[in-house]
């Protein structure tokens, strides 16, 4: 791992947050699910599309899974996209603003979100390249190029003919040097509402993209992605269990859409998805969540009766058991020794902060969470991290066994962790 890589991922720990990146070397327990990832990423990219579930409580590390996925992905040169789903920001109901929060996330292994816009236009070269290779002159180039944009977007335009109109659009705009109109008609194909009605005339289409029409241009997105050389996508929806929160009314419809986007993902009509939903044990097992509507618990049912040691990694739903204080114990010494590697003071921070200590400080945090030595992960990272290698590093006197005592704050905690130790877990004596 390079330098920049590895204080990367030491200031996003630091910060008590998952890193954007190096997940591979924190991916703890993760190898078991590797060879049957490996197997639908085979299928994605060979033009097939595949749905999967992950479970967990909080801070089990769905979220860590879920970037570890799309670090794994993108050696494949895939595109990805996360989103959090919201009732405020992103209503799962409305595919609509799912889809524009999509495009606003996209990124690729060169480009950051959002990666819309470069897709686009190296998908416009590819064409060009494809015409040129088929014989067309330079005077030809423009009309050989819409002729294979047509053909390749023959399935899309049956179900969203105004996808392939905003692209010629853009490539008119850009072609011509009118950058706002192009802009805007980019912005219109990510989703985006209240664009400019001039710029929408320019490009030939007509209002805002609405809940089913969002099916139809995550469809052609993908052919662009495709031929503009990402084999696939992996979309995120992240937290699902947010649904359980929402109104009744909003709840069933948006329970009703996931229901929608897997059997759309089944029917063959997305190739080259690779569609992930994160969310608790409640929303799966729970009667406010995918238990409300039964074809979509019919779609979601795992059998997760049998030892954890023996779940199927090929089946709908994975499910992440959460750190023990071994693996949690291990994790944090793979942290130090990445520390070490980047400081003039590695191997005083060996010392001092051993095998030995690391494993106190595990045991430690974990009892400040009621003992729930799963959902510890975050935290201990944060303490191990800010509170003991960084000050190792920077004072030489520095000793965290008599130096350091652990104080965990409620404000530090997020609310799942505060909500771990309760009232009833507390014994009194009477």
């Amino acid at each position: 791992m390079s330098a920049v890589r590895r204080r990367l991922v030491i200031d996003a720990l630091r910060r008590g947050a998952v890193p954007e990146a190096g997940l591979d070397l924190l991916a703890t327990g993760l190898d078991r699910f590797e060879a049957a990832i490996d197997a639908e990423l085979d299928t994605v990219v060979s033009s097939g599309s595949v749905f999967k579930a992950v479970r967990g409580e909080y801070g089990s590390g769905k979220t860590f899974f879920a970037r570890w996925l799309g670090e794994r992905v993108k050696r494949r040169n895939f595109a990805v996209s996360e989103i959090q789903i919201s009732e405020t920001e992103t209503p799962l109901h409305k595919l609509e603003t799912v889809y524009r929060r999509l495009t606003e996330r996209l990124t690729t292994s060169s480009f950051p979100p959002s990666a819309l816009r470069p897709v686009v236009d190296a998908w416009f070269y590819a064409l060009e390249e494809d015409a040129l290779a088929d014989g067309a002159t330079d005077a030809e180039l423009p009309t050989a190029v819409e002729q294979l944009m047509t053909a390749r977007l023959a399935e899309v335009s049956r179900h969203a003919p105004s996808f392939a109109t905003a692209l010629r659009g853009y490539r008119k705009a850009a072609t011509d040097g009118d950058e706002s109109t192009a802009a805007a008609v980019l912005a219109w194909l990510g989703g985006q509402p209240n664009v400019a009605a001039a710029a929408r005339r320019a490009a030939g289409v007509r209002g805002d993209l609405d809940h089913f029409g969002a099916l139809g241009f995550l469809q052609g997105l993908l052919v662009v992605l495709r031929d503009s050389g990402h084999p696939g996508l992996l979309v995120v929806l992240d937290e699902v269990e947010t649904l359980q929160r929402v109104r009744s009314d909003a709840r069933d419809k948006a329970l009703n859409a996931l229901r929608q986007l897997i059997d759309e993902v089944y029917s063959g009509r997305f190739p080259g998805l690779y569609l992930l939903i994160t969310g608790t044990p409640a929303f799966y097992d729970g009667q406010q969540g995918a238990q409300r509507l039964a074809p979509l618990a019919q779609r979601l049912a795992t059998d997760f009766t049998t030892d954890p040691r023996f779940d199927n990694p090929r089946a709908v739903q994975l499910r992440l058991s959460g750190f023990t204080l071994d693996s949690l114990t291990q994790l944090g010494i793979t942290i130090r020794d990445l520390y070490a590697d980047d400081s003039e003071h590695g191997d005083r921070i060996r010392t001092v902060a051993d095998n030995a200590y690391v494993a106190d400080l595990a045991k430690a945090v974990g009892g400040a969470l009621g003992g729930k030595v799963g959902v510890a992960p975050r935290l201990f990272l944060k303490k191990l991290v800010g509170d003991v290698l960084d000050r190792v590093d920077q004072y030489p006197d520095f000793d965290p066994r008599q130096h350091y005592r652990l104080t965990v704050t409620s404000t530090e905690l997020t609310a799942a962790e505060r909500n771990l130790t309760s009232a009833d877990e507390i014994d009194l004596e009477l």
